[in-house]
């Protein structure tokens, strides 16, 4: 890679004014490299017009899909956000790095003061994965992308430094100072959260009719249960105005057609039995891709979370790394699809479990490894959705019909098996049906293989795992050693794996530092190292030419 020092026009060579490009143009089809967006969505099932559900009002969600790539079958690995995104991010499965407990760091105050008893037992940590692996966004910086996360990112570890340009509420293409610099810009947006449902939660404008809710057969359909899901689609509303406007800025600044366009949610609707469950609800997700020129199609192919790392380094030209589980649908590298997508649910805040389950699109086979606990997990902040009243009201009355009863069933079945074609709410266990049996054994055999090969660190006690897997052996949390200056006036830092930062001192911009890259003489810059998972070094300032 080559660095170059870009004195732009009107700026005078100081400590806060240089601008630097980092890497080479990278490969693609065209002459110029693709732009390529993320806009992710919380907490929202496939509720949209594009996905034939005729109560969504989705219009610029709808327009994009008909210009698209329309995916009917992708899937996240987690049904909650954390565990998720560590996946998002870094291209490995969570339950191989130790970011599948949501949340792994220190929680809330609040959630202390919910649950102080269970947060006892619960270590404080960061996922750690091997010291190969890396933030994706890095690679892309490093071949010249500029990188944008706007703005949240829970990914169950501090990221390094090195990893974005910008990382904040204000985040956006339009802040690079080379306007033609290509970007890879991510887009967070909150608006259909589970927490939008809550009774003091802004209200977004009322569109939906109550009276004309399809209420789930393993819902009470109750006066509260409609309020609930009528403000489910409002919140959807309200979320796609959002899109039509980072499109609308898109088209305003002439990029649409240098542009792959990804819009998908973090996971399953923030229902009960949604958000949380490894069933469909929980982990079937909309995913559409509009590449440049407009193709349309419907996309059968199954389709990841552990997939996207690999698909955007392939975009842009990028061999995927090797640490990346997943398999590339788009661009340069694409590869053949995956027969089955398997998917992991453990601890939710205060409250353990342990599911793991695998689809091949049609048939859903689920282990529940603990089935002890209830299909519900008795979460307090799930519980302040108002239709949880009048869940546990049924199930304290012993209301509920023998569909509703599935999922407040405690223990659980150790095994569920699920046709989603001819049953896709899954309230049908056929597990106990012989002429299946063949066909759950086999998903059953291929979960295992899955969780055997990926070294599935969720079948240990949380303690141990951070004591003997993550930071062993004293489970106390490692420091990056600091960085230091090379004989040929580089950097270099003894903690394997560990990214290094640098900038001119005085400027907001981290860059990467990789080994073929020159630094400017100027008068000091200041560094910092991380590996991720491990504290960061001391961040020093130095002039390495002397």
């Amino acid at each position: 890679m080559r660095w170059a020092l870009l004195l732009w026009p009107g700026l005078a060579l100081g400590t806060a004014s240089i601008v630097y490009a980092q890497g080479n143009a990278v490969e693609s089809d065209s002459a110029r490299p693709l732009n390529i967006i993320w806009i992710s969505v919380e907490d929202m099932s496939p509720w949209l017009g594009c996905y034939g559900d005729t109560l969504a009002q989705t219009p610029n969600l709808d327009a994009l899909a008909a210009e698209g790539l329309r995916y009917t079958q992708a899937h996240a690995t987690s049904p909650v956000c954390s565990c998720a995104r560590s996946t998002l991010i870094t291209g490995c499965w969570a339950t191989a790095i130790g970011s599948m407990h949501h949340r792994a760091g220190k929680p809330s105050s609040a959630a202390v003061k919910r649950n102080p008893a269970a947060y006892a037992a619960i270590p404080s940590y960061e996922a750690t994965p091997p010291p190969e692996v890396r933030c994706f966004p890095e690679i892309l910086r490093l071949a010249g992308y500029y990188c944008t996360n706007a703005a949240k990112r829970d990914y169950q570890f501090r990221e390094p430094v090195t990893v974005w340009d910008q990382s904040n509420g204000k985040a956006h293409w339009r802040n690079r100072p080379n306007p033609s610099q290509p970007f890879f810009s991510v887009f967070n947006l909150a608006t259909t959260h589970e927490s939008r449902t809550f009774p003091k939660a802004k209200r977004n404008p009322k569109v939906t009719d109550p009276a004309h809710i399809r209420v789930p057969p393993y819902y009470p359909d109750t006066p509260l249960v409609r309020q609930d899901l009528a403000r489910t689609y409002d919140n959807i509303a309200a979320m796609d105005q959002q899109v039509g406007e980072i499109l609308g800025q898109l088209k305003q600044d002439g990029l649409l057609e240098e542009t792959v366009v990804f819009f998908f949610a973090d996971h399953g609707v923030g229902l009960p039995r949604g958000k949380r469950s490894s069933y469909a609800s929980g982990t079937h997700v909309p995913l559409i891709v509009r590449l440049p020129g407009g193709k349309s199609a419907i996309v059968e192919r199954l389709v990841s979370f552990i997939d996207f790392a690999p698909t955007v380094l392939s975009l842009a030209g990028i061999q995927p790394r090797d640490w990346m589980g997943g398999r590339a649908f788009l661009g340069k590298h694409e590869v053949k699809g995956r027969p089955h997508v398997t998917i992991h649910a453990d601890r939710m805040d205060s409250e353990t479990d342990r599911t793991r389950a695998i689809t091949d699109g049609r048939w859903r086979l689920l282990l529940n490894l603990m089935p002890e606990k209830p299909h519900l997990y008795p979460v307090a902040y799930a519980n302040s959705i108002p239709m949880m009243e009048d869940i546990k009201s049924l199930q304290a009355g012993g209301q509920a019909n023998a569909t509703q009863w599935q999922m407040l069933l405690t223990p659980k079945p150790p095994r569920e098996l699920y046709d989603t074609q001819a049953d896709p709410h899954e309230v049908y266990n056929l597990i106990d049906d012989p002429q299946h049996a063949e066909r759950a054994a086999a998903l059953e055999e291929n979960l295992r293989v899955w969780m055997q090969a990926t070294g599935d660190l969720g079948l240990l006690p949380e303690g141990e795992m951070v004591r003997t897997k993550l930071w062993p052996p004293t489970g106390q949390q490692p420091t990056t050693e600091p960085v230091t200056v090379t004989s040929d006036h580089g950097l270099a830092c003894a903690t394997p794996g560990a990214s290094i930062g640098w900038r001119v001192t005085g400027a907001k911009v981290w860059w990467v530092y990789e080994a073929s890259t020159v630094l400017p003489e100027v008068p000091e810059i200041e560094v910092v190292a991380h590996r991720i998972g491990f504290k960061p070094s001391k961040r020093q300032r130095m002039t390495p030419w002397d």
